[in-house]
């Protein structure tokens, strides 16, 4: 790939993107990782996995208006369709779809291109350690969602089972399960690395949030006199 193409395929990913959580600095990070990746591995086509990486989230847009949609089936066909227009082979621009459209975890759409499973491992791994935690904490804000959840008795809630969305929720539903199922040895190795950092500070952070519940709760019926019993 040269730097025309590069950077043809570049302003069209930086013209997309609107979401801080899912910006062009994620989009870097996903491809200097999957480049990282991409050494230990035999026969990558660099062609695809650059335009794939570059492209993935370009349909972040469209699902955050309508959450209906999947931003990987938009975005696929939005690359499909911009680099069959801007003169790209039909099988090349195949080859960076099926990439894209693999890239979001679903059992109905497995990566199976060294490039797309490739792809797959780095953004999964954006989505690992402090940095999984930032980009979650920053998108929770955006869409208006809290930290935790309160149970009925009073208590803050883990997270776990709960029907509600919260940054709690997405710990435990996505967060704490990043760190298994990689395609890559490397990936999986990189993840490692990271998954102790982001444990303890949820363990810290829910730790500050359910103390004051705790002990603040029976400070203020002893200072009130309220009836507990009733």
């Amino acid at each position: 790939m040269n730097k025309e193409i590069y950077c043809l395929l570049e302003n069209y990913m930086i013209s997309c993107m609107e979401d801080s959580a899912h910006d062009k600095e994620h989009v870097y990070r996903v491809l200097y990782n999957a480049l990282k990746i991409a050494k230990t591995q035999e026969r990558v086509d660099y062609d695809v996995l650059i335009a794939a990486c570059l492209l993935h989230d370009i349909g972040r847009k469209e699902q955050f208006q309508d959450p209906a949609l999947c931003h990987a089936a938009v975005g696929s066909g939005k690359a499909y369709q911009f680099l069959t227009e801007h003169g790209f082979a039909a099988d090349y621009a195949e080859k960076v779809k099926h990439c894209i459209q693999a890239h979001r975890y679903r059992k109905s759409c497995l990566p199976q291109s060294i490039e797309a499973k490739i792809l797959f491992d780095a953004d999964k791994l954006d989505a690992a350690g402090a940095m999984g935690i930032a980009r979650t904490l920053i998108y929770k804000g955006i869409v208006g969602e809290p930290l935790y959840s309160v149970l009925p008795d009073g208590s803050v809630s883990t997270g776990e089972n709960d029907p509600d969305p919260s940054f709690f929720q997405e710990y435990k539903y996505k967060l704490e399960n990043v760190y298994t199922n990689f395609y890559t040895d490397r990936a999986a190795e990189l993840a490692r690395q990271r998954q102790h950092i982001a444990a303890d500070f949820y363990q810290c952070l829910y730790e500050e949030a359910s103390a004051p519940y705790r002990d603040g709760k029976s400070e203020l019926n002893r200072i009130c006199n309220f009836d507990t019993s009733a």
